[in-house]
């Protein structure tokens, strides 16, 4: 039975530096999380949930929430067949090692190797599932208390209740945010099947295009203009 190499080694620690120090500094570090799209998006979050009470008609706003729903739903899905996917591939192990060997700029992994390797594509994506089902659990506990909120003008909690309908989506949002990230470090790490480089190479450029389309990206100047 092989070990992983040195490279091997080296190329996860990148791979873990880049996804864990990224998600570290923009959801923990507020002067950082404050300039990025995610808080744009909550600020309009909460504008809406306070213009939402002022409406009679709250069609609109149950379909909003209906369609993250399902875009968290369908992410989620995915995930299961993903993770159907890989428990598939480790049940092959050898099948698997020998198709993927056969790429160009591959190398012929060592069957324990290769099960390590499928093995941190099932943790990416089971982490992908529990945090969208959660965004999804939280998205509809915000469409219960949308639901709640009363329409008579007079009645003094109607500013409280959008508040804590603005939290908990916020909150989905968040976890819907986590959860999509977790999909595109699983891409990275698809490409350590590759060769240890290609999983450096690939999460230096995940990580790269999470930070222009958080921070540089005009989608962020329009949220914040």
């Amino acid at each position: 039975m092989h070990s992983l190499s040195l490279l091997d080694w080296i190329a996860f620690g990148v791979f873990a530096a880049c996804w864990a120090g990224y998600s570290t500094l923009v959801d923990r570090l507020p002067s950082l999380h404050q300039r990025s799209v995610i808080a744009a998006m909550d600020q309009h979050r909460q504008r809406w949930m306070q213009t939402m009470v002022t409406r009679d008609n709250r069609i609109m706003d149950t379909q909003i929430i209906g369609n993250l729903m399902n875009s968290t739903s369908f992410l989620a899905n995915t995930a299961i067949f993903i993770l159907g996917g890989l428990v598939a591939m480790l049940g092959s192990p050898d099948l698997g090692a020998r198709v993927f060997g056969a790429l160009p700029f591959a190398t012929t992994p060592d069957l324990a190797v290769w099960e390590m390797k499928i093995a941190l594509l099932l943790l990416i994506f089971v982490r992908a599932f529990f945090e969208l089902t959660w965004a999804l659990r939280q998205f509809n506990y915000c469409s219960i208390v949308m639901g709640g909120i009363s329409h008579d003008p007079a009645d003094p909690g109607r500013t409280a209740h959008a508040e804590v309908a603005a939290k908990v989506a916020n909150r989905a949002a968040g976890h819907f945010n986590s959860g999509l990230r977790a999909y595109y470090f699983g891409l990275a790490a698809l490409a350590w099947i590759l060769h240890p480089l290609a999983l450096v190479i690939a999460s230096i450029l995940v990580l790269r295009e999470l930070y222009r389309r958080e921070f540089r990206s005009i989608v962020r100047e329009a949220l914040q203009g």
